[in-house]
């Protein structure tokens, strides 16, 4: 589905992604670990064409998208929910989604009742302002949206992290599903080991903008992820 081979990525003239290469499979989940400031997110916004990259390449389904703008990407079946989900706060909650309908080439403002089977709370909130809605209940719509599009790929960053523990078990129930039906990759920045183990079919960890290990759930233990991971 999506492979990088040997990326390089820079801000300004700090060399911050170092001959990264990774590969998502069709049909699984991906996790990408790492500390703080290992280049996680600097690797997802490289993907999805919000970074250059200064060397190296990207491929969609066997296409080279490396010098493709992000809504070319998005077009081609990419869907990213960033860190701090990025929802319009001035917008309702239905607006926000209607917004994740605008890739599809079948112009449509109805959205599908799938969506509120997978994130039942937001049917309930349809006319409130996404501001107004909590961290965890943001984060829900942040995913629906993306999910509207229909992606081929769900780049997903850090969708846990500040979120309340009972909104917690519903993202991951999500992710379940989205495996279950084999409908589309997911590609997961995760800084909670037994949050991925539970979901990923594969790792790979970042250091200091590098992949330093990777592997499938069994090849990979959670003693050498902890040891990379660990403050």
């Amino acid at each position: 589905m999506l492979t990088t081979e040997r990326l390089n990525v820079y801000y300004g003239e700090s060399h911050i992604l170092r001959n990264v290469s990774i590969n998502v499979p069709e049909r699984t989940v991906v996790c990408l670990m790492g500390r703080n400031g290992a280049g996680k997110t600097t690797l997802l916004k490289s993907l999805m064409g919000l970074l250059p990259a200064r060397a190296g390449r990207v491929t969609l389904s066997g296409q080279d998208i490396t010098r493709w703008a992000p809504y070319e990407r998005a077009r081609r079946g990419m869907a990213y929910v960033p860190q701090g989900r990025e929802i319009i706060a001035q917008l309702t909650v239905q607006e926000n989604l209607i917004l994740g309908l605008a890739t599809r080439s079948a112009r449509t403002r109805e959205i599908p009742d799938r969506v509120f089977q997978l994130f039942p709370v937001l049917k309930t909130m349809l006319k409130r302002r996404g501001g107004d809605l909590s961290g965890g209940q943001q984060q829900q719509l942040a995913i629906a949206r993306a999910l509207l599009a229909e992606p081929k790929l769900l780049i997903l960053d850090a969708p846990t992290e500040g979120i309340q523990p009972s909104i917690i078990d519903e993202i991951e129930d999500v992710i379940a599903r989205i495996k279950e039906q084999r409908t589309m990759s997911v590609l997961l920045v995760e800084q909670y080991l037994e949050f991925a183990w539970r979901l990923a079919d594969r790792y790979y960890i970042m250091d200091k903008g590098a992949i330093v290990a990777q592997g499938t759930t069994d090849e990979l233990s959670q003693e050498v992820a902890q040891k990379h991971l660990a403050v």
